[in-house]
């Protein structure tokens, strides 16, 4: 690709791992960021002079820069645009974690348990948007992105660069839409199966050096949370979710522009209830005269929980030939309350707790490239975060005295409230040592000091060779240092709930330490010709302090604990065919993830539990052996027709009498289509029109059965859903 300082020889570079981009879109490829050439595709109305060469305009100009700041080098990227999401059955309304799901190594989970995992990790993934990073959130960031202002997603896994640290499972880095020269905006409705509705609403446009876009969007249903039965209609289940993004830019000059990225998130969830369990305390004012227990049915419960979550990132970018730079502040506020149903939670657990966390972060990163010469660019940054975090908890339990329980509860207040640092450094050296052969090393420095205190030097070595123009391979090697989320611990004291039914098992808990990791990757991808490429990448991670996460209480809010070492190691392979008219994918994931000897937050395990794990090796309770997606899409005229599959071999249980997560739930599969119809240049604008169908043949399938590790209650897999969706663009 040969650039100058005004222009830029155009070439279609459509980067998609699912490949199913519209037809009118070009071919796509999945490519590794192995090739040091490699720019990013110009938006389709970038203007041409008339030596039919692309004008870099400011926009561009920046955003490629952006781009230079982070590369990928001996990395495995995926990218999914603006077509493929559109070509998933609910288009960009469609949940960002199921985006995401339709990529190699990720694994489906309920929300409860964290909605997905990335090649065997729980959590420990790393949002970026505009190449700025933004803490988890308590109830994870993926659920308060809004799908539909997603330009473009880098999907980043392997052994990373010195540039990416503290969450490495995977990085999902967003490029947000911008405002354009030409004003418009979209217009959209949504309605399906479950009482689903969403309206929704974008804008954008310039005028004169400042640039805006703007998204809204507002979601009701009747199956918020993942059905405890398998039951088509699960009860108690409504959520209203709201969200709102923006991206305001003002350009001061062709090389520097302040941008301004914020949005918010407000979730209400009704937890459903799982009917006919039985119940085991007595309540006084509820006891049934027959079975000495109460007489309040489980289905009736009341549980709730509401999510929050706000952030606003600042930065200043700016170019100066060889040197570019990024500086950006933010701000994130993320808060999750759970409200019990006070009788029936004291009636069926023991425990009625209300439960409120908060957290409040304030952060500063830095991001510069300098290229020395035709083969070396050096690259460096720093980052520091600065987190408040609250945790409220007013408990009822009951009192045990000489082996009674008593019928009338007592209310325990633990609160705590902790402010904790993270600071980190790095630099690193993109030295292209041929054409064909390109070297970037590095290391980067990250401290935490918080509910601990702990620190790491951590190396990073990745290779990337082009053999021939049709084949590229890449390998590295990264030393990882990853902290617990702030956010999810607490100081909860053990020794308020002794002689409660709110006691631990095990009266012990050791503070939850920072996970290390030595990371191998290698990986090819090959064209096999215009139409087919495929790909197969490798990966083993040998692990101190490996750090879980459950569900260990009423409330969605996981809890962070370690296993003393363990390992993951797994098997990617993807395909992709596109030709004029129709496309299609296809990935394969194969992993296994076990860990031995819990070592912190012993309190919320069983004693029996704890011995065992202690002298063996166990499955992570997310691990599933084998993972497989695929996908077709074709265009007919004004019609657009795709459909995918997602397959899963289980995740883990603890069959009776079995050992902790000895066995894996039965496989399942589900199939789901889409089919749009455009109407342009009518009266109102651009019409398009879709319908959908997600899980075609109505499998009901089983995420979670509540045994295992860490995992709190049963969670079904939703059933045949129908959608019908009209957008207007202006």
């Amino acid at each position: 690709m040969q650039r100058t300082s005004s222009t830029l020889t155009r070439r279609k570079l459509s980067l998609a791992i699912a490949g199913i981009l519209a037809a009118s879109s070009g071919y796509s490829t999945l490519l590794y960021a192995a090739d040091p050439a490699a720019t990013p595709p110009l938006p389709a109305e970038t203007p041409t002079n008339s030596a039919n060469t692309v004008v870099i305009t400011a926009p561009e100009r920046l955003k490629s820069a952006r781009t230079e700041l982070l590369p990928n080098i001996g990395t495995t990227v995926y990218s999914v645009d603006k077509h493929m999401i559109d070509s998933l059955g609910q288009g960009d309304s469609t949940p960002f974690d199921d985006v995401l799901l339709r990529m190699p190594g990720v694994v489906q989970d309920s929300k409860a348990s964290g909605s997905l995992h990335i090649r065997d990790d729980h959590g420990n993934v790393q949002y970026r948007i505009n190449g700025v990073e933004l803490p988890e959130g308590i109830s994870g960031f993926g659920q308060a992105v809004d799908t539909r202002f997603i330009d473009n997603i880098d999907f980043v896994t392997g052994a990373l660069p010195a540039q990416y640290g503290l969450r490495t499972a995977g990085i999902i880095d967003i490029q947000t839409k911008e405002g354009s020269v030409e004003p418009g905006g979209r217009i959209g409705m949504l309605i399906g199966s479950n009482h689903y509705v969403e309206p929704s609403a974008e804008v954008f446009g310039s005028r004169g050096a400042f640039n805006y876009y703007l998204s809204g969007s507002y979601l009701q249903n009747s199956i918020g949370i993942e059905n405890p039965t398998a039951s088509k209609n699960p009860i108690h289940d409504d959520t209203h979710q709201t969200k709102s993004f923006g991206n305001l830019s003002y350009y001061l000059n062709d090389d520097s522009r302040i941008s301004l990225l914020f949005g918010t998130y407000d979730g209400k969830f009704q937890i459903p209830n799982n009917p006919n369990q039985t119940a085991q305390y007595s309540l006084t004012g509820y006891s049934d005269l027959t079975t000495g227990f109460n007489s309040v049915p489980s289905s009736s419960l009341n549980e709730r929980q509401n999510e929050e979550n706000r952030f606003m990132v600042l930065s200043y970018q700016k170019t100066l030939g060889n040197l570019n730079f990024q500086i950006s502040g933010y701000h994130q506020y993320s808060e999750t309350l759970y409200t019990p149903d006070v009788a029936g939670d004291l009636i069926y657990n023991g425990i009625a707790a209300q439960a409120m966390r908060n957290s409040s972060s304030n952060g500063l990163q830095f991001d510069t490239s300098y290229k020395l010469n035709a083969q070396h660019t050096v690259r460096g940054g720093f980052a520091y975060n600065r987190q408040d975090t609250e945790s409220n908890n007013s408990s009822q339990v009951f009192p045990i005295a000489n082996g009674v329980t008593s019928a009338d509860p007592v209310t325990i207040i633990d609160n705590s409230s902790k402010t904790g640092t993270t600071g980190s450094f790095y630099m690193q050296d993109q030295w292209t040592i041929t054409k064909a052969l390109t070297f970037n090393y590095g290391a980067r420095y990250d401290q935490v000091s918080a509910f601990i205190q702990e620190h790491q030097w951590s190396p990073r070595l990745n290779l990337a060779f082009k053999a021939t123009e049709d084949t590229a391979l890449h390998a590295g090697y990264s030393r990882y240092f990853t902290p617990p989320s702030q956010e999810l611990l607490s100081q909860n004291s053990i020794d308020k709930y002794a002689g409660t039914t709110g006691a631990a098992n095990v009266p012990t808990s050791d503070p939850v330490k920072a996970e290390r990791t030595n990371y191998f990757d290698m990986g090819i991808s090959h064209k096999v010709n215009a139409q087919l490429s495929v790909t197969a990448d490798v990966y083993y991670k040998q692990i101190t302090n490996l750090l879980d996460e459950g569900q260990f209480g009423q409330a969605l809010i996981l809890s962070p604990f370690n296993y003393a070492k363990g390992y993951a190691k797994g098997l990617e392979l993807s395909a992709i065919y596109n030709e004029k008219n129709w496309g299609g994918f296809l990935n394969l994931s194969a992993q296994k993830a076990q860990g031995t000897d819990i070592i912190s937050g012993q309190a919320t395990f069983g004693p029996d539990e704890l011995a065992y794990i202690a002298n063996h090796y166990v499955y992570l309770d997310h691990d599933q052996t084998f993972s497989i997606s695929g996908g077709a899409n074709t265009k007919l005229g004004d019609y657009k027709l795709s459909g995918d599959f997602i397959y899963g071999s289980g995740l883990r249980n603890t069959p009776t009498g079995g050992a902790p997560n000895s066995a894996s739930l039965p496989d399942y599969i589900t199939f789901n289509s889409n089919i749009t119809r455009t109407w342009k240049d009518t009266a109102i604008g651009s019409i398009e029109g879709r319908i959908a169908l997600l899980n075609i043949f109505d499998r009901s399938y089983e995420l979670r059965d509540g045994t295992g590790i860490g995992v709190g209650a049963p969670q079904y897999g939703a059933r045949r859903t129908l959608f019908v969706g009209m957008s207007t663009s202006f």
